[in-house]
């Protein structure tokens, strides 16, 4: 078998993987072992899994302190057995030692970053497909099962095939009501949802440039949709800002980027200025199509939720449709912010006032129906339009549910109008009314 050959140039996702193999370079298609710096887990998949390996083991948690644990899938506990598996993960992370525990805190891909445990540079692994969230900080993070994730806790260690980078840039700038999750719904059905073939999905272009840390992670979460092992975005000063912000260190941003001569497997290039709101119909995020196209339908959920779609960035584009107007009668709006740090932040500024007088109902600061969690489930028939990463069928209730996806905008906009429709003839009424005023 001939080795890989080493190119000069080092894309993002080689330069990390490089440095985690102990390597100065390395090459797609090579199988290297990486030092993990960070490996995190939630409720679900974490304790209650490995716990029983480590146990027949007689091992412990290789270092204490790169592991962070959070729950948020079966929180708050509505049951004995919610109740048991949180008493589960409590106890386990005091008898490893684990100090990062961040517990009924909000939803493990935005508590993560928020608490200050991802730097530029990082290889981390997380017990969650939506881990590659962490690649907005310039991180290397993707998801793994439970049986990978008791290897890295006992060894430190994982070892990785290197993928090729597929590079997907976006020219200009979005125009107004227009979203990264339109970006991704877009992307889902114009890659498909293997488009990533488990390969690095990096983001670049203009258009990125001037997206906000929030929306960057809606981003790099989704590159689970298009198969991608994980999403990258290179780190730069608004990655710095955010980070210094909430009193982390950013560490060396001009070291952890692609070399100019680095060559990805694939490159695709999109004009933002031409995409419009998208929404997908179900069962799949690669059904979208412009929201406009949807306007016969009426929903009688809309969900604001998620690690995709309840960030404070999400809650404000909520708020900026919703402001001084109520939900259509025959709608239910349900917002379950995604952390309880963002929660009190939108409060404070009075976003989340807006959406509960608007008619809102607030949910839990967790996973929720989103991942088929919690009383507020969907019903048997029910249509549903959520800023949820995902609609597969029965994935949010009952199989006979039908789940709509579209951005924040997208589902206050829907909530207003009884049915779905561009967000942007909402948000240019209210440009027409402060010019009227």
């Amino acid at each position: 078998m001939v080795a890989p050959e080493h190119k000069k140039g080092l894309t993002l996702a080689e330069k990390i993987i490089a440095r985690a193999a102990g390597r100065e370079a390395v090459a797609p298609g090579e199988i290297v072992t990486c030092r993990v710096d960070l490996a995190m887990m939630h409720d679900s998949g974490g304790p209650r899994r490995v716990k029983p390996i480590l146990e027949r083991l007689g091992v412990k948690v290789w270092d204490p302190d790169k592991v962070v644990v959070i729950t948020d899938h079966f929180v708050p506990a509505t049951d004995a057995g919610s109740r048991e598996i949180l008493d589960l993960t409590r106890d386990w992370v005091a008898e490893q030692g684990i100090r990062a525990f961040h517990d009924r805190e909000g939803i493990c891909h935005v508590v993560l970053p928020q608490r200050g445990h991802l730097r530029p540079g990082m290889f981390a692994v997380g017990g969650d497909s939506h881990s590659p969230t962490g690649g907005a900080f310039g991180c290397y993070i993707f998801g793994i099962g439970a049986t990978e994730m008791a290897g890295v806790l006992v060894t430190g260690e994982i070892w990785l095939k290197v993928p090729e980078t597929i590079l997907i840039e976006w020219r200009g700038r979005l125009s107004s009501g227009v979203v990264a999750k339109d970006i991704m719904l877009f992307l889902c059905t114009r890659l498909g949802m293997d488009g990533g073939r488990y390969q690095a999905v990096e983001y670049a272009g203009e258009a990125m440039a001037a997206l906000s840390m929030q929306e960057r992670m809606t981003l790099c979460n989704m590159a689970a949709e298009l198969g991608g092992q994980t999403g990258l975005i290179a780190p730069d000063a608004t990655t710095a800002a955010w980070l210094e912000d909430i009193g982390a260190e950013p560490g060396e941003i001009e070291a952890w980027q692609g070399d100019p001569e680095a060559v990805p497997g694939e490159r695709h290039v999109f004009d933002a200025g031409a995409l419009a709101p998208q929404v997908a119909a179900p069962h799949s995020p690669a059904q979208a199509a412009p929201a406009a196209d949807f306007a016969a339908v009426r929903p009688q959920v809309a969900y604001i939720g998620a690690c995709t779609g309840a960030k404070l960035d999400d809650l404000r584009m909520a708020a900026e449709v919703l402001r001084g107007r109520k939900v259509a009668a025959g709608v239910e709006l349900l917002v379950a912010p995604a952390s309880l740090r963002d929660q009190e932040a939108a409060a404070a500024e009075g976003s989340l006032g807006v959406l509960v007088e608007a008619g809102a109902r607030l949910l839990p600061n967790a996973c929720g129906i989103c991942a088929g969690y919690g009383e507020a489930r969907l019903g048997e028939g029910v249509v549903c339009i959520s800023s949820t990463a995902r609609n597969f069928k029965g994935r949010m209730g009952a199989a006979s549910s039908q789940v709509y996806l579209g951005s924040p905008y997208s589902v206050a906009a829907a909530a207003v109008a009884g049915r779905i429709l561009d967000p942007r003839e909402i948000l240019a009424e209210r440009g027409a009314e402060g010019k009227g005023g």
